[in-house]
Parts: C-alpha cells; structure tokens; sequence
C-alpha cells in the first residue's frame, strides 16, 4: 500500500516535469502552441509575517497548463499498467 503511494506521488511529479518542458518547448511553435495554454494562480504577492526576531514568508503559486494535465494523465496510466502486473 505504501508502495503505490509513492509510486504514485513520483509518477505526478514527473508527469508534472515533462509536461512542464513540452509546454516550454511548443510555446513558439503555432500549431503546438495550445499545449502551453493555461492558468496561473496563487499568491502572487506573497505573505510576510514579521515577528522582529524571525520573518517567513509564504507563497504559492501554480501554473497549469494543457500539457501539464496531459502528461500527468498519461503518467497515471502508465503507473496503472505498471502495478497491475
């Protein structure tokens, strides 16, 4: 059980990495171009808490795109096909 877990954790990364690149390398490309449309969104400014000794700062943001959502997907799919043996 724990395994899957973070088989599935690892395979949500890369598919968020690959799709990252893809969408990075067919911005320029017009008809690829659709791949590397999507959203923003988070903390665009981020949060300061200033206590005088220690000040963290917290911020988020995500950026989703097509080939993002697709190559998780697909990375998904795999990571099923792979534990059904």
């Amino acid at each position: 059980m724990r395994t899957k877990v973070w088989l599935t954790v690892l395979l949500v990364c890369v598919g968020v990495v690959i799709g990252t690149l893809v969408s990075s390398a067919t911005e320029g490309i017009s008809w690829l171009s659709w791949l590397s449309y999507g959203l923003d969104f988070g903390l665009t400014s981020p949060f300061v808490l200033d206590l005088k000794v220690i000040s963290i700062t917290f911020g988020f943001t995500l950026k989703l795109t097509v080939s993002v959502i697709i190559f998780v997907a697909l990375s998904l799919l795999l990571g099923r096909l792979i534990t059904r043996k």
